[in-house]
Formats: C-alpha cells, structure tokens, sequence
C-alpha cells in the first residue's frame, strides 16, 4: 500500500490533500490556446491595499534580465504606519565585474544609479500598481535551499535584520 504525504509532518500533508487531490500552492493561469502558465506561489503572493495580487516569481524573471543582475528577490514593504499600505521592493545581487565593464560603474553609489535606471526601464513595461519602490543592492548570495530555490521567508528574515 502506498502512502502520500509529507515525511513525518501529518498536519502539512492534511493541509495539503484535499480528498486525493495534492495542492501543489501553484497558481496557474491557462490562456485561450489552453497553455498552462505558472504565475508562482500561493505562500508568496504579496497582495496590495487595492486588492491586486503581485506574483514575485513573475517581477523577479524580468529583473533577473537586466545585464549584471545575478539573482533577485521581490517583496513587499509596508509604507508608513499602515500595514496594508505595502510598497514593491526589490533586493539584487549584482555582478561587480559587468558592472563595471558594461555600465563603468565602480562604487556602490554608481552601481545603484546604474541598476536604478534599470529598475525604471523594468517598471515601465508594467502597470503603475506593480512597480518597484525600493532597491537594496549587494555581491552577497540570496539564502537558498540545497536545491537552490530562494528561501523567501529567510531572505525576508534577513532583510528585516537590517532594517531594526
């Protein structure tokens, strides 16, 4: 007989099955051909004060395009004293090497106004309410798991450490 479920973690498992059907926390889109298109996690939609709904994931492969980007991780800052007034930030790992090769830029001043510019050309092609508000900067990797998908909560725990 075979079982299904979470190793040694019942209560993960019972959250996760729904009669026999698995719930992957995948949020999927299909278009009118039919395709299936992956928008990202359940667990790491960052959801506006409008109700819009922002799929890290989706921002984080249009950043990850800029020439000198490595990786980035988008999450949301709360703006103010309000906790539902979020703002999109994003945090990047950059390539000193192409930085200074493709953009001249040296300092850490002049790498962030070059990926800044970046950031607005990015923020451009998409509606105001997803745009990128905030922008940390570092050569330090993101916190990832041994299959090298990013530790959101832990990157997040990170980010929080730097600003207290």
């Amino acid at each position: 007989m075979l079982h299904f479920g979470y190793y040694n973690d019942k209560e993960a498992t019972k959250e996760a099955f729904e009669g026999e059907w698995f719930h992957t926390g995948d949020l999927a889109q299909i278009d009118e051909e039919g395709y299936i298109f992956i928008r990202g996690r359940k667990k790491s939609v960052i959801v506006l004060k409008n109700g819009k709904n922002i799929f890290p994931e989706e921002m984080e492969s249009l950043v990850n395009k800029i020439e000198g980007v490595k990786e980035s991780f988008i999450f949301g800052k709360q703006n103010g004293e309000d906790k539902d007034n979020i703002k999109i930030n994003v945090k990047i790992v950059y390539d000193k090497e192409i930085m200074k090769n493709v953009y001249r830029a040296e300092t850490e001043e002049e790498i962030y106004k070059s990926i800044s510019e970046k950031i607005k050309e990015v923020n451009s092609q998409m509606p105001k309410y997803k745009a990128i508000r905030g922008m940390i900067i570092t050569e330090e990797p993101l916190i990832k798991t041994t299959t090298n998908k990013i530790k959101r909560q832990a990157n997040l725990d990170e980010i929080n450490k730097l600003r207290d």
